[in-house]
């Protein structure tokens, strides 16, 4: 696992229109988010914080146990869950373009599957609440409907009614 530094830092690249992680001299990661889309706060090219250091060694290790990605993949996703849930704007939800969930068994995993008129795939929970939840995008391309899409880690935020849960047999559960 790639662990998270104090020298870590957000820039907000006016370049590429962009959020970027800045990891060391020779490494950055590009987010698919806008600089629209940001908060103020991260504009301001703040060093990596506790709670974003927290937040992404929460959701590495989470998604580590499902063992279906390799670290450089569990480090890119962790990364731009924490960019969403701290950096991020938030977003209305767009709940008409995802089916309703009408089973009995409700998710109890942040990996979930979102169904639209055009395709079925895996988001992963970033913020949860009562009524909505905001969720990226897991797979390399989703589209929502014949004219919209999402790339990969592109946030959405959906009704809670809208969430499927997802069964992956890979998962390996720890025991104590």
């Amino acid at each position: 696992m790639l662990q998270a530094s104090k020298q870590w830092k957000w820039l907000a690249c006016a370049k590429n229109n962009r959020l970027l992680v800045d990891l060391d001299q020779d490494m950055q990661l590009c987010t698919p988010y806008k600089l629209r889309q940001l908060t103020d706060a991260v504009l301001q090219e703040p060093n990596f914080s506790l709670e974003d250091a927290a937040f992404y060694q929460q959701v590495y290790q989470y998604l580590e146990t499902f063992s279906l990605w390799n670290p450089a993949e569990l480090c890119q996703i962790a990364l731009n869950a924490t960019a969403v849930k701290f950096h991020l704007k938030p977003v209305l939800a767009k709940s008409w373009f995802f089916h309703e969930y009408h089973g009995s068994q409700p998710s109890v995993e942040a990996v979930v599957k979102l169904c639209s008129q055009a395709q079925e795939g895996e988001f992963l929970i970033v913020d949860h609440s009562s009524e909505a939840s905001v969720c990226i995008n897991l797979s390399q391309h989703f589209q929502l409907d014949e004219n919209l899409s999402l790339e990969q880690f592109e946030a959405i935020k959906v009704l809670n009614n809208r969430i499927h849960p997802v069964y992956i047999q890979q998962k390996q559960f720890k025991s104590a």
